[in-house]
């Protein structure tokens, strides 16, 4: 045992809390495991199965987040609230910044939109932070739009490249090996990631602003992009933001999209597809206007003591206990 990672965490924890109950956020605990999820497709979830005598049995999920439950709460009346929970991704790349188990921060903002939140998070991440934070968590965010940021680093204007084929051949310009048709976000991705994400600056916090459109999540969209943001601090990925989607129908629409591409990659590789509960679009017709954060914990205490891989900030990192 680590103690004082262990010390360092619990310091951490005890910031985040004071942090938001003194600006009069509400702290809540929701269910780590649930009958249904909300589909996407981009994650491979855990699955298990309820046994009981009286009841019967039926498959449940364990949460990649504890968003379906926070919205229903905050459709309720709740307020501004934030949970610090436990979260699962299955098949997630046992490496320096995954563990199938970690650990998540989220923060809903009654009022604010996705750029209330960045001036938020900025105060959030100073006045939390550990003794000898590094500037790369602490100094001013650097705010571009993903088109600019594209712009920077591949000379390509996603503006004028809205149709799939148009994009994968600006990808094949840039070297890149399209392997077929495919996807708008697809190639995206494959340009995202591997001139963009890489090339951003690692000394300071860099927040990406108005994800494209064809990125589907249930954050607002507005012309060819979403009204969402992510958050980079020592060219790791960190956090993410959105304004909520409130539109029932819009909601609806995302998913029986996202449940069709589960149904698909199941036939392809067997992976569990969740139940989903339609009514839970319902529920997003009754939100306030909201921005939601979710930030990862084990990178951020990561960050802030300096360690270089996420199994040196964790009591029992999975691949420790799965042998690797």
């Amino acid at each position: 045992m680590d103690r004082q990672t262990a010390i360092s965490r619990s310091r951490l924890y005890a910031n985040i809390r004071s942090f938001f109950s003194d600006r009069g956020y509400l702290e809540v605990e929701t269910p780590t495991l649930s009958p249904d999820l909300i589909p996407e497709a981009t994650i491979d979830n855990f699955g298990t199965t309820f046994v009981n005598e009286f009841a019967g049995s039926r498959e449940m999920y364990l949460i990649p987040s504890p968003e379906i439950f926070i919205k229903k709460l905050l459709a309720d009346g709740s307020g501004s609230v934030f949970e610090i929970s436990k979260c699962f991704r299955n098949c997630e790349q046992l490496g320096r910044i995954h563990n199938p188990e970690f650990t998540m921060l989220e923060y809903y903002s009654v009022g604010f939109d996705e750029k209330d939140s960045i001036a938020l998070t900025q105060e959030f991440l100073r006045a939390t932070a550990l003794e000898g934070c590094p500037s790369c968590v602490l100094e001013d965010f650097e705010v571009l739009t993903v088109r600019e940021a594209v712009l920077r680093y591949t000379g390509l204007d996603l503006d004028g490249l809205q149709r799939p084929a148009d994009l994968r051949a600006a990808a094949q310009k840039l070297g890149l090996i399209i392997p077929g048709p495919e996807s708008w976000d697809d190639t995206f991705n494959r340009i995202f990631i591997n001139f963009v994400e890489t090339a951003l600056p690692k000394d300071h916090p860099v927040c990406l602003t108005d994800y494209p459109k064809q990125i589907e999540c249930l954050a607002e969209a507005e012309g060819n992009y979403r009204r969402r943001w992510e958050l980079y601090a020592g060219g790791i990925e960190l956090a993410n933001c959105y304004l909520e989607e409130r539109d029932p129908d819009i909601a609806a629409d995302y998913y029986r999209r996202e449940y069709q591409k589960l149904l698909a990659l199941r036939s392809d590789n067997g992976k569990t597809i969740p139940d989903i509960d339609d009514s839970f679009c319902d529920v997003l017709a009754r939100l306030p206007e909201c921005s939601g954060v979710a930030m990862g914990l084990d990178r951020l205490l990561m960050l802030e003591t300096g360690r270089k891989d996420m199994d040196d900030v964790l009591l029992f990192p999975f691949s420790r206990m799965a042998g690797n």
